[in-house]
Formats: C-alpha cells, structure tokens, sequence
C-alpha cells in the first residue's frame, strides 16, 4: 500500500499540469485570435487596395505610352483654366485623364501654380512629371510679371525692364518717354502735349507710368509696355478724382506732379502733411523747396545738399522758382495722389510751411511753422544726414 501512494500523487500532478497547460493555451488563443484575424483581414485589404491601386495607377497616373519618348509642344495660355489644362493634355495624348489630372492638381495645390509658356512634353511622362514640368514653368513662358515700384522714375523703369531682360536696352522705352508723341490718344497725355505743361520736362510720361504688378506678354514691345501702364493711370485718376483736381482748382497733371514730390518726401505716414505744407507753400506763392526735385534734376543722391545743388540750374529747382515743377519727378502710388488731392487739414489751418528728416534710417520728418523753428531743426539733425552720406558712400 505504502508504494502506490506516490504513484497516484504524480498522476494528479500530471493531470494538473495538463489542465494548467490547456488553460494557458486557451488564454492565449483568446488573446491571438483576434489579433490574427485583423492581421489576416489587414493583409487582405492591403492587397486588394495595392491590386486596386495598381489598377488605377495604371489606368490614369501611369504614362498614355512608356514606348513613347517622342517630343510634343504643348501650350498653356495666358489665364487657361486647370480645366482647360487638363483637357487640352487629354486631346494632345499626353494623359490618360483630364478629370484624374485635375483632381490630382487640386489635391495638392497645384492648380494656382501652373504657368503660361510653350513646354515639350512626350507621352513617356508620367501624370506627376507632367504636373511637375507645367508648375515649374521652365518652358518658354508667355508672359511675366512685372512689379513698378511708387518713386520709381522711368529711367528706373527702364533700367528694370532689361534687368528681366523684357527689353534688350534702354533707348527705345526711353525715347518714347521723352516726348510721348506716341501716346496721344490717352487724354491726359494729349493735355500734356497740346499745352505748356510739357515745355521743359525731361520726360512728357514721368509720372504717368502707374506702379502696379502686371502681367504682360513677354514678346511685348516698348511701346506695348508704355500703353499698359499708362491705362493703369487712367484707372487709378477717376472722375472722382477729376471732381477733387478742380474743387482745389488744379488740372490733373499739376496734382500728379504734387503727389510725385509728396512721394519722394516723406513715407506714407507723412504724405498728408507734407501735401500741407506744399499747399500752404503754393498759396502763398512760396517757393516749394523740395530736395526730391533738385536731385531729380541734377541726379545727385544725399540727403546733404551743398549750396551749389540748391543753386542747380534747371526749371524743376524748387527753390530758385516758384510754383510747382514742370511736370511730376516719378511715378506716384495712389496714396500719394490723394495725399496730394487731400492734405491734412490741421496742418493746412496751423500754417505749416517746412519739414526736414530727422534720423535718416527712421524715416520721421519734423516739421515746423516758422524759418526759425525748421532752422533749429535742421542744425540738430544736419550731422546725422552728414554721416549718414559718409555710411553710405555718397559724399562728394
């Protein structure tokens, strides 16, 4: 009896480490089960979307023909849809799907960025690498965007439409400008040339080159670009405008020539005080003494002028003679005119007649009402005008 005892207890124990084991395995599978299923499920959905994928890849994005490297010229007109866009590739055999391209383009933001030009493409090219080519715009575009700065003049205009190599020199657009015989049919510069408002300009358009951003053919001529920008001025100078010139009792020209000095002067901040202190000027038949038109005329370029360039010899010296300059001294921005049309009432009724820099990088202007007020500012702000010409290497 003694020798069958252990052998029982073992047996138990067998018995119990089986049912241990069998539990164990049940958890187990209980917590894998799941798992696996939505592994196995995962990898199933992974292959049908990779077989439909590639189905529809080839279908749409793939190119209309591998085989095909032959070169295609395809345009982009100047403002085309992506619609548009999209269909002429269609028709030109280039994509398989013009409703596929343009959502493809919309989906990454690329409508906005396709540009205008002439681009060789083949039906070797994926969607993508033609999606890519049309955004980069490295064909040979239609057109390009040129930006006009306000006080600029147009021999500045000039000299920055070469530098986008939108003109081979600077002649041409110059000549036209000089005497603007060209352009008569805008009514204001007709004004200009059946009057005495063109006797002594140096150029019968300065002022009249709107600054704006425009998009113009790139085979445009000089001559195309003058008309461009001087449509611009017509859109700018409404009736509105007109109806403001005459109340003050002044003709367009003479308000375009104000607000080209107001811009030279002062930032936009001061524009309507210092169109006060001109006012003021012009009312007491005050010589306007404005620096921007003695260095227009003369083409110096500090802010310390010596007595031999206030004493320049030339019409558009505001200082030797009185009134307003012959015409303007660059292009006016559009808050500059009605600056000039609109002048700060408080300083036209406290009699402002002066104003000079102060810290030059500032940008502020101190202005006074008397000689011995403007005086006193100028001796405390002449040395910082001095040094800063010597920072900026343009002493004499």
């Amino acid at each position: 009896m003694s020798e069958q005892i252990p052998a029982r207890r073992s047996g138990r124990r067998k018995a119990r480490d089986q049912e241990g084991r069998a539990l164990l395995f049940r958890a187990l599978w209980t917590v894998l089960r799941p798992v696996l299923i939505v592994l196995c499920v995962f990898l199933l959905s992974a292959g049908i979307a990779m077989s439909i994928w590639n189905h529809f890849e080839r279908a749409y994005f793939a190119p209309a023909d591998p085989a095909d490297s032959r070169d295609i010229t395809f345009q982009v007109k100047s403002g085309a849809s992506l619609t548009r866009v999209a269909n002429d590739l269609e028709e030109s055999g280039l994509i398989r799907s013009a409703s596929v391209f343009k959502y493809y383009a919309d989906f990454l933001g690329l409508s906005q960025k396709i540009q205008s030009g002439d681009y060789v493409l083949n039906r070797g090219m994926s969607l993508a690498e033609i999606a890519e080519r049309l955004t980069t715009g490295d064909g040979n575009p239609l057109v390009r965007t040129i930006t006009v700065i306000p006080g600029w003049t147009v021999t500045d205009i000039a000299e920055y439409l070469k530098g986008t190599g939108q003109i081979s020199d600077t002649a041409e657009f110059l000549a036209l400008c000089r005497t603007g015989a060209d352009f008569g049919a805008y009514y204001y510069v007709s004004d200009i040339l059946s009057s005495s408002a063109s006797a002594g300009r140096m150029y019968a358009l300065e002022g009249y080159l709107a600054p704006d951003t425009y998009e113009i053919y790139t085979s445009a001529s000089p001559a195309d670009i003058v008309r461009k920008l001087l449509s611009q001025t017509g859109a700018v100078f409404t009736e509105s405008e007109h109806e403001r010139a005459e109340a003050l009792g002044m003709t367009m020209d003479q308000v375009m020539t104000l607000a080209s000095l107001i811009e030279k002067e002062a930032g936009t901040a001061d524009f309507a005080r210092v169109s006060a202190v001109f006012h003021n000027r012009l009312r007491l038949k005050m010589p306007l003494g404005s620096d921007a038109s003695v260095k227009y005329a003369s083409g110096v370029d500090r802010l310390s002028l010596s007595d031999a360039d206030l004493n320049y010899h030339s019409p558009y010296n505001t200082y030797l003679n009185a009134g307003l300059p012959p015409g303007p001294i660059c292009s006016p921005s559009r808050a500059a005119i009605r600056a000039a049309l609109y002048p700060d009432e408080e300083f036209i009724a406290g009699g402002y007649l002066y104003f000079c820099t102060k810290e030059p990088d500032s940008g502020e202007l101190a202005f006074a009402r008397t000689l011995e007020e403007h005086n006193a500012n100028v001796n405390l702000y002449a040395p910082l005008w001095r040094a800063w010409d010597e920072a900026h290497g343009k002493n004499r």
